[in-house]
């Protein structure tokens, strides 16, 4: 459904993108994610029409954005990262703007209208003007117009930004609902909406992909070194120097000591399973375990870990 190769773009000297390729077939939720200024709102801009890439081309929904751009614009909902919304209209005006600039009229019209308005749950505020509702229901009207044509395709820029705890949880839950039977791509650099939300992860660092796959396939690709924790009433020394004696173990952090018992992050060699070398510790040792447990890399270390070798090489490349 979204086709992007070797996508390039410059700002003056500054190569926003970099020779960016990836998919997102249909069916998809497909989290674009990076640190700010990474690039994602610049490739989105190009999948949307708003920019023309350096060099590259991408197709959405089998349309080429600069051949075709009409046609992508009509097979697409976009929500932008700032809400093209029109403060002094009511909720019912704007989303009735919108649709008839869809080309929608009369029975199709109204009933589209009814449907998002369930859709985004915003019929508590139907009758209001736009500049009177919370960020939260703003946010929910910029999605209701992203959808107001039924598109089989949406494209999502940062749509939780702004948002507080509760508003963050209301949006995600919404874009999960509306995520059934459509293909959506979401960018954001919060960690937590891609892993509530994606089914598949593309990291952008610094105008280049350094990661693609689902989670579990980036964790891997990041992994350098199994890791177990073990929470025992033992003595912290001796309990930390009969762990660094296991055969595989090549470190031992200490994380905490807490109600008599104390807790160590184990890592070892790539393939090996330290929770069971350190399981047949404690049981020669005679230790009361509270925890033991494997310890693979959260969403947060993987992304730490594909995305700082990428700045380390290009602090080097500027000496």
């Amino acid at each position: 459904m979204i086709n992007a190769n070797n996508l390039t773009m410059y700002y003056g000297p500054v190569a926003a993108l970099d020779d960016v390729s990836f998919d997102v077939n249909q069916g998809e939720v497909v989290g674009l994610l990076g640190p700010n200024g990474a690039g994602k709102s610049t490739a989105l801009k190009i999948l949307t029409t708003y920019l023309h890439p350096t060099s590259g081309t991408a197709t959405v929904g089998g349309f080429d954005v600069i051949e075709e751009p009409l046609k992508v614009r009509q097979a697409i909902g976009y929500l932008p990262e700032i809400l093209p919304l029109y403060m002094d209209m009511e909720v019912r005006e704007y989303l009735s703007f919108v649709g008839r600039a869809r080309g929608l009229r009369g029975a199709a019209l109204r009933e589209r209208i009814g449907a998002v308005l369930d859709a985004c749950a915003l019929r508590p505020v139907f009758r209001k003007v736009v500049r009177e509702l919370s960020k939260g229901y703003r946010q929910r009207t910029g999605l209701a117009q992203a959808l107001i044509h039924n598109p089989n395709i949406i494209i999502l820029d940062e749509p939780t930004s702004g948002l507080d705890p509760h508003q963050i949880l209301e949006v995600r839950q919404l874009i999960k609902d509306l995520a059934a039977g459509k293909t959506v791509i979401l960018s954001t650099h919060i960690l937590q909406e891609v892993e509530a939300m994606a089914d598949r992860i593309v990291i952008i660092n610094e105008g280049r992909i350094v990661g693609d796959g689902s989670f579990d396939e980036l964790r891997e690709r990041a992994k350098t070194s199994e890791r177990a924790q073990i929470s025992a009433a033992a003595d912290k020394d001796g309990a930390r120097q009969s762990l660094k004696r296991l055969d595989h173990v090549t470190k031992v952090e200490f994380v905490e000591e807490r109600d008599g018992y104390v807790t160590f992050l184990l890592y070892a060699k790539p393939g090996s399973e330290p929770w069971r070398e350190a399981a047949q510790l404690a049981q020669e040792q005679r230790w009361a375990l509270r925890e033991l447990s494997e310890k693979p890399l959260s969403l947060e270390e993987t992304f730490l870990a594909l995305t700082e070798p990428a700045k380390e090489t290009a602090g080097m490349s500027g000496v």
